[in-house]
């Protein structure tokens, strides 16, 4: 079995100090707004993972990781998102996500666009609102199809990105969402 090497960036890779002792896992200071710091944070790597979603006028870090990769010759990308981009939430709940995202949703969009419009094989990730819950469960929905649940764990949305990793081939050119299923039709989310 191969291993994986992680290359973790973050604002303050302190956070994360006690991954330093592990000789697998590399920790970068990268902020997503700066050209430069996502250029250096990409060179080298095999797949990018950005799990911070670009809500930000003219969409600033979208931006950045598609020039990056595509300077870095690196094609293939997970990128969070929303859940809600395609009015595809149903019900009361559908109702309170769109007034919740209203003054996001744009540049929500537009980020899946500048990735679908990038040539790099990307995979949208319509995420619920997470939880901490110590479980893994899941229902994966297609751009087109409606979306089932409302809310999600961590764990859960961890565990569909490592079989990501593990078959690269896993949502390739699309746009998937993600919740538990139990929790379809909750008006709000569940934590």
């Amino acid at each position: 079995m191969q291993s994986t090497n992680l290359t973790l960036g973050l604002r303050d890779s302190q956070r994360l100090a006690a991954l330093n002792k592990n000789n697998r896992v590399t920790l970068l200071e990268v902020d997503l707004e700066s050209a430069a710091s996502v250029d250096r944070a990409v060179k080298g790597q095999d797949m990018v993972f950005v799990a911070a979603i670009d809500q930000e006028p003219g969409n600033p870090m979208t931006k950045n990781v598609i020039k990056a990769m595509q300077h870095h010759q690196v094609n293939r990308v997970l990128y969070a998102n929303i859940e809600g981009l395609y009015d595809e939430v149903p019900g009361e709940f559908g109702e309170f996500n769109r007034n919740w995202t209203k003054n996001v949703i744009n540049e929500s969009i537009n980020s899946d666009q500048l990735l679908a419009d990038s040539g790099l094989d990307y995979t949208t990730l319509r995420l619920p609102f997470l939880n901490d819950r110590d479980e893994i469960k899941y229902t994966v929905t297609k751009k087109g199809q409606e979306y089932i649940g409302v809310s999600g764990s961590r764990k859960s949305i961890a565990d569909f990105v490592l079989k990501m990793v593990k078959d690269p081939t896993i949502g390739s050119r699309e746009s998937l969402g993600l919740a538990n299923p139990d929790t379809q039709g909750e008006p709000r989310p569940v934590y």
